[in-house]
């Protein structure tokens, strides 16, 4: 997968722009991110905030080493299959986001 795709991937299944990268924010706090893909020049990162307030890497692949999950369409190699929850994170982001449309 290239940055385009991951990109494309990320904005269809709830992800947003904070900050100029994909990012999954908080549902009770919409202006705070919680988890983000970083895309490097060679590689992407796949990071989740700590309690703290500091991000920490979850996982980092060359964007030829990712490959979508065939069946669901996660991108495989970055890790985000350790974070639990995220489907239910993604699906929170992605409700917000239609709601937010009809409002």
């Amino acid at each position: 997968m290239d940055q385009a795709e991951i990109t494309q991937w990320a904005m269809s299944n709830g992800w947003r722009d904070v900050g100029g990268a994909p990012s999954l924010i908080k549902p009770k706090s919409p202006k705070e991110a919680i988890a983000r893909l970083l895309f490097k020049a060679t590689v992407v990162q796949f990071e989740v905030k700590k309690p703290s307030g500091t991000w920490e890497k979850i996982g980092s692949a060359a964007y030829a080493d990712i490959k979508a999950d065939e069946e669901t369409g996660l991108p495989q190699g970055l890790g985000m299959e350790k974070m639990p929850g995220l489907n239910k994170l993604m699906q929170d982001n992605k409700d917000q986001k239609v709601f937010a449309s009809f409002g």
